[in-house]
């Protein structure tokens, strides 16, 4: 058999050399048989399960109190790693694993939405880090990612692309089945299949949770994917999105945690602590790290609030143990098809530290937190603690769990600098190949490792060529040196960290931090960089960065922070961004913007489109324009509408009449109306909103237009400055997901009940029209300008 060169992908055809006759009767015609492409022998199937925003001390194989089964089901046959770590971001972490590079060297050194100009914050993966899922495709793996994609540039996530960055077909995976972006409502998600948006099979009242529904694609591909081709190895990543906010979960698996929290979140990192000593996946002379001054203690909360922080964390635990349930389903399925001993699965469990981003008291509405902090009090969430984890909240708890939760450790997500938010409990399975079980290995390891484990696991080299383009070698290294050998030397000896200007170097146990940002502190952040005092300690003495040896230790923690400046210029971290609000602006930030000039026409039947794919409207004057034929049994429904129910605008006919309602965090909501019936036809409506301006946030005048009259006019006091949401969208002709009003109501219901033709967006001057209509010629101008 001749040997295939796997160095160069694709793997070029081979031409038969050889006799060539005139007809296929002829006996001397021979060609070999069409062989369909296999990795080599032995390669197994690999399972990829990535958690979402949880800490170290969160689940119960690594000692946490929330109850994960699943997780301790594979360690009990499998291996714990008690020194693996991520990035401290989304983004950076996925980017990072599924392309064995560091987070800045594929562009992604903060999430997409906060992409700039410079080449390690661009969110653009070049082709030289050809990502995984391609090499194995190459290879002759089938491949599927189910779940979270948060690696998509914003500018690029339209529905026309370009799809070179999505999961498929440009991340190398032949099927994706989830969603784009950071967080996703888990009872009304926004889906795609492949590139094309799908709605849920159904509502929360039907049943339908996005973990569950995850966890049942991620199932049948894996059977199809068995069933059409048993000899062919997969690649089958599933990222679930959970336990990121919103916080949700069927009511009956919180009831199980129902007053488990009540002794607060400073007890609980003790509780914890103790546990993870008896585990055995810390050592027996660690050191529980002090909690920082900026998180409060337990004891200082109003007794009147302690029950909806429990609750909060109630909410969270059930949210973990249910999305653990759904892996375990997914494991299940591999044992009844009778490859699990045979698949290689990662569980990792967090791309991240446990999340600090809901405030100091958590949040019934992450975008309030934001938009109108001043509304997000004490007496709001008490007197909403039973929407927590409801289709009614997007919520998500408070800093002090999210602290308690990366037990034992120092801070939390965003801080790259300390293990609190990097280190993650990960669980490697693969009974066939590892001969230990239930064992911890404790060597160093980063998510950047997982990609030449893989290609070691499966006997492929690491190609020098992807699609005729020279690629960067691999930055991390395998980890199966450790898989048999608990006491084998760490092979990974050094490694960066850097997020949001939190920095830290790791040099063969010694490591050099410093903080610079806060995660829950959304404004104000400096930056000086230089202002930002260094750490140091010695981890292999002190494994939790308990002890700062800096001042007794300069000389050391300067060779250590040269070392950091040597990495980060090799990996594309310089220059620094300390910048934060501003990055979300795209031309402040420098990244293209999917949308430009002062004016975007949509069409009739247009739908999920992202909120960056949108003209933005916010804090400033704006007019929507729609041509809509009405039927003789009248107008209802929606014509366009943003956002949903926790923030968004809609303009719909209700009973007969246009309507506009703007409903501002979830916790105000603003109508206009007409009491004029839209005759039965062709009709123009209109909305024109005369934003007050003095700053960014402010109210507006309303007025409503038929065929260019006046037929109704009102006031919205208080408008969103910077996002509607982080995964509702635009739709035209209809409200996907969780509705904007409760006036038409989620789903079928609310599609407008004739024909919408087209909608214009207008913005500043070009909202400005005396008439109050738009003509063909202005609709034709605005359809052929340069967007």
């Amino acid at each position: 058999m001749v040997e295939i060169q796997r160095q160069v992908l694709p793997i070029p055809d081979a031409k038969h050399v050889g006799l060539t006759t005139y007809v296929t009767t002829d006996p001397a015609t021979k060609f070999p048989p069409i062989t369909p492409l296999r990795p080599p022998a032995g390669a197994p199937n690999v399972l990829v399960i990535l958690l979402d925003d949880v800490g170290f001390g969160a689940s119960s194989a690594f000692g946490g109190p929330c109850a994960t089964p699943t997780a301790e089901r594979l360690a009990a046959s499998g291996l714990k790693y008690n020194r693996f770590h991520t990035t401290a971001l989304c983004s950076p972490t996925r980017a990072a694993m599924l392309s064995g590079r560091n987070h800045h060297s594929v562009g992604m050194g903060a999430i997409t939405e906060m992409a700039t100009s410079a080449p390690g914050y661009n969110s653009l993966r070049p082709n030289t880090c050809a990502p995984l899922a391609e090499i194995l495709r190459l290879n002759g793996y089938s491949t599927a990612q189910i779940g979270k994609c948060h690696e998509v540039p914003v500018f690029e996530s339209s529905p026309i692309g370009p799809f070179d960055h999505w999961p498929h077909p440009g991340g190398g995976f032949e099927y994706f089945y989830g969603f784009i972006g950071g967080e996703n409502n888990q009872w009304y998600p926004a889906l795609y299949e492949g590139t094309a948006a799908v709605e849920p099979w159904g509502t929360p009242e039907e049943g339908y949770h996005l973990m569950a529904d995850l966890a049942d694609h991620t199932i049948n591909w894996m059977k199809q994917q068995k069933s059409m081709a048993p000899d062919k190895p997969f690649f089958t990543y599933l990222a679930p999105g959970a336990t990121h906010a919103p916080h949700h979960v069927p009511q009956e698996w919180v009831e199980k945690y129902k007053g488990k929290f009540d002794q607060g979140w400073d007890a609980l990192r003790e509780e914890s602590f103790t546990r993870q000593k008896d585990l055995g996946v810390i050592p027996a002379d660690a050191v529980l790290t002090e909690r920082p001054s900026e998180i409060p203690t337990w004891d200082s909360q109003p007794e009147e609030l302690k029950p909806v922080l429990a609750r909060e964390m109630e909410v969270y635990a059930a949210f973990l143990e249910y999305a653990d349930h759904h892996v375990g389903r997914v494991i299940d399925a591999l044992e009844d098809m009778g490859i699990l001993e045979d698949t290689l699965v990662y569980y990792i469990i967090g791309d991240n530290g446990a999340s600090a981003e809901g405030t100091l008291l958590g949040t019934t509405n992450e975008v309030m937190v934001s938009e109108a902090p001043d509304l997000a009090t004490s007496e709001w969430l008490i007197d909403r603690i039973d929407d927590l984890g409801t289709p009614r909240a997007y919520n998500h708890y408070a800093v002090g769990w999210a602290h308690a939760m990366d037990t034992p450790y120092q801070w939390t997500k965003q801080v790259a600098s300390h293990f609190g938010g990097t280190r993650n409990g990960t669980i490697v399975h693969w009974p066939s190949r590892i001969q230990a079980a239930g064992e911890v290995r404790s060597q160093f390891h980063h998510v950047i490792d997982l990609a030449p484990t893989v290609l070691e696991a499966a006997g492929l080299p690491f190609p020098t060529s992807v699609d005729g383009v020279q690629q960067e070698p691999l930055h991390g290294v395998s980890m199966a040196y450790s898989f048999d050998d608990p006491a084998a030397a760490d092979r990974h000896e050094t490694q960066y960290f850097e997020m949001m200007c939190n920095r830290g170097i790791y040099h063969q146990g010694w490591t050099a931090v410093t903080k610079h940002a806060t995660p829950w502190e959304f404004s104000g952040r400096s930056e000086d960089i230089d202002a930002d005092v260094w750490e140091l300690y010695d981890t292999n003495t002190d494994w939790t960065q308990s002890h700062d040896l800096a001042a007794e230790m300069p000389e050391k923690l300067a060779e250590l922070q040269r070392l950091f400046l040597i990495e980060a210029t090799k990996y594309n971290v310089l220059p620094l961004e300390p910048r934060f609000a501003e990055r979300f602006n795209s031309e402040l930030a420098g990244r293209p913007s999917a949308v430009n000039g002062s004016s975007q026409l949509l069409y009739g039947g247009m739908h999920r489109l992202q909120e960056n794919v949108v003209m933005n409207i916010k804090n400033k004057s704006h007019a929507v324009t729609a041509s809509i034929t009405v039927p003789e049994a009248g107008a209802s429904g929606v014509i366009i509408a943003q956002g949903g129910n926790m923030g968004g605008w809609s303009l719909y006919a209700l009973e007969g009449s246009l309507r506009y309602a703007y409903n501002f965090t979830g916790a105000r909501m603003y109508y206009v109306g007409s009491e004029v019936k839209i005759p039965a036809g062709e009709h123009q409506v209109r909305m024109e909103f005369e934003y007050d301006g003095g700053g960014i946030g402010k109210g507006g005048d309303v007025t409503l237009y038929l065929d260019g009259e006046q037929v109704g006019a009102g006031r919205v006091e208080r408008t969103h400055w910077g996002i509607f949401s982080m995964d509702e969208t635009t739709e035209v002709g209809s409200d996907a997901g969780a509705a904007v009003t409760e006036e038409y109501g989620m789903g079928g219901g609310n599609v407008f009940s004739g024909a919408v033709t087209w909608v214009q967006l207008d913005i500043d001057t070009a909202a400005e029209n005396v008439d109050h209509l738009i003509s063909p010629e202005q609709r034709f101008r605005v359809a052929m300008a340069k967007q």
